[in-house]
């Protein structure tokens, strides 16, 4: 028996999104003997989650925004739970879990770890909602043992606004890619080129940025493909309505592929992967693309610009402008093969060297380690 063995919770806004970047982690901690608990929104995924740690138990959270009478019922949800599992350790992930869950783990006295995913839609204007938000984290994260930021401008913001203690602050390189399930892939040699965009249907992922690049382009080159693959109907202040997809579908300009398990195939058949959004905290999408080889355009913009070396494994363009997206598409048509094939090849050792998996639970463990408890 392991007499450091631990109680770990960790704790996302839904299932999904733990069985796709935090696993892991998870296996890592199970790996050193602790004990691993999961508290999250259920969606399907549990089962599969369930299969890999001691428990996983549902969290009462909305994705809708902010309720203060519903959100304190959140709160109310990781105190009755922090109180009967007593953990060890709060790993936190997405905005809802980490303010909540901060708050509760500092009433409970539980030494808590959270990692700022992105900074979300409030912070996208500067109103009332972004004041209360900037309160909630001030307040929630002046007890975190640590705080994990994906990119310097997050950072920045957050030590610039007095919200977090810059000595507790550490960077990772998002979460983490595994290199082998993403695997270098053929780049594809058709003449049609595909431009293939990956993410949730909202606005701020630049979509009709997309929308409207791919008009300007089909004008000029109405072989080409564009694809846009990833959930709608998605509970987001910026969500897109399924009748918008559906009229980009009927005017021709892309093709809706719905949501899937299996993102590795569409990579694998696209030629190059485009996410024009307006921030992230660090994109997965890009990560996995070009673990995979393929040559990137996206946007220069904190959580974007880091993953893609303009001009060598990607190319950068202005953001919510579709005129400038549209131009990158065009160089990127105009290249050759060989040209794009070296892109991705480059970007796969980015990847590699900067963006491994095993990184972000190296960071993980050498922060649990240097808590006292």
């Amino acid at each position: 028996m392991n007499s450091n063995k631990k109680t770990f919770i960790i704790c996302s806004n839904y299932a999904w999104t733990i069985y796709n970047f935090r696993m892991p982690l998870i296996r890592r901690l199970k790996s050193e003997g602790h004990k691993v608990i999961v508290l999250t929104q259920f969606d399907g995924y549990e089962k599969m989650i369930s299969e890999e740690v001691e428990r996983i138990s549902p969290l009462f959270i909305s994705r809708k925004g902010i309720n203060p009478f519903v959100d304190f019922f959140t709160i109310c949800d990781f105190l009755r739970y922090l109180c009967y599992v007593k953990p060890d350790f709060i790993l936190l992930f997405t905005i809802k879990p980490v303010i909540y869950g901060s708050i509760a783990a500092r009433l409970m006295n539980v030494k808590s770890i959270v990692m700022i995913t992105g900074l979300g839609t409030a912070f996208m204007k500067d109103n009332w909602l972004t004041k209360l938000v900037k309160a909630l984290y001030r307040f929630s994260l002046s007890s975190v043992s640590t705080i994990f930021f994906q990119n310097s401008a997050d950072k920045g913001m957050f030590v610039s606004n007095k919200l977090v203690d810059p000595e507790r602050c550490r960077f990772t390189p998002g979460s983490g890619v595994d290199t082998n399930k993403f695997f270098m892939a053929d780049l594809p040699v058709q003449k049609n080129m595909i431009f293939i965009l990956i993410a949730r249907m909202l606005w701020d992922k630049g979509i009709g940025e997309f929308v409207n690049a791919a008009r300007i382009i089909k004008s000029a080159y109405p072989e080409t493909r564009f694809q846009l693959l990833g959930p709608d109907k998605v509970e987001n202040r910026s969500a897109i309505p399924s009748s918008k997809i559906d009229e980009w579908q009927e005017e021709g300009m892309i093709e809706y592929l719905g949501a899937t398990n299996n993102v590795t195939s569409h990579i694998q058949r696209a030629c190059c992967v485009v996410l024009p959004s307006y921030r992230e905290g660090m994109s997965r999408v890009l990560l996995e693309a070009a673990a995979m080889g393929r040559p990137l355009i996206t946007t220069d913009v904190p959580g974007c610009r880091e993953v893609v070396e303009d001009g060598v494994t990607g190319l950068l363009c202005k953001p919510k402008d579709f005129v400038s997206l549209s131009q990158k598409m065009e160089m990127m048509l105009n290249m050759s093969y060989q040209d794009r094939l070296s892109m991705g090849i480059k970007g796969r050792e980015k990847i590699r060297d900067e963006f491994s998996e095993n990184i972000v639970c190296d960071l993980y463990i050498d922060a649990i380690n240097s808590v006292k408890i």
